[in-house]
């Protein structure tokens, strides 16, 4: 386990354990923003699913109402008439067998990678590079789209994947500490929500069982669902 620093302690001392209301979260949260660089804001929620049940998966992507405070690189496997519409959307990368083979070779300094259907055939054996680091294209994420222009934009305003991890967590970006109180808690709130719409039909027992959020150097604070 990693050292705790002493600015880290003070601040876990003082968050408590109870879990409080959202905004009271986030107003704790603001307290903590005492390092010298904007802290990113990540929310944690533990999910009362089995991992290994393929129907109790839980993963999507969703706009956040404020963005996430950064741009996104997000880079487009297309041809044709796409090429054009995906660069004027925003992508900073647009390309075929030249951007694969640059994959190929361990490049991924992108956030985001769409791809055309019809250019499946192309990324699909990047999936060995892709996977690990979780950016392979997927339809069920909407990365695999004929639409690319739109999940360009929508990826450059503040889109967010998420996928449970095998321990039935799910983890995500909900912001920035320099994000204003009401900023924070309607990113925050329309992630919670959005989980809660995915719950699983299989599912039997509790499917929240807790939430907490956190900046980059900062404790978690646990939210009351």
């Amino acid at each position: 386990m990693a050292k705790q620093s002493k600015r880290f302690k003070a601040l876990a001392d003082r968050q408590g354990v109870e879990a409080v209301p959202l905004a009271d979260a986030v107003e704790t949260l603001k307290t903590f923003d005492t390092t010298k660089f904007d802290q990113t804001v990540e929310i944690h929620m533990r999910l009362g699913i089995d991992p290994k049940q393929a129907d109790q998966i839980v993963r999507g992507s969703l706009v956040l109402p404020h963005g996430i405070g950064r741009a996104q690189r997000v880079i487009v496997f297309a041809k044709g008439e796409m090429v054009a519409a995906a660069e004027e959307a925003g992508a900073d990368e647009v390309g075929q067998e030249e951007l694969a083979t640059k994959i190929k070779g361990g490049w991924t300094d992108f956030d985001t990678c769409i791809a055309a259907p019809d250019m499946m055939g192309l990324v699909g054996p990047l999936g060995r590079v892709l996977g690990p680091r979780g950016l392979m294209p997927s339809p069920r994420a909407g990365t695999v789209t004929p639409d690319v222009a739109r999940v360009v934009r929508e990826y450059k305003a503040g889109k967010v994947e998420f996928r449970n991890d095998a321990g039935g967590n799910v983890h995500a970006v909900v912001g920035k500490m320099s994000f204003d109180v009401q900023q924070l808690t309607e990113n925050v709130q329309a992630f919670i929500d959005h989980i809660v719409n995915l719950k699983p039909m299989t599912l039997k027992g509790t499917y929240v069982r807790g939430i907490s959020v956190c900046g980059t150097m900062s404790p978690g604070i646990r939210i009351a669902a």
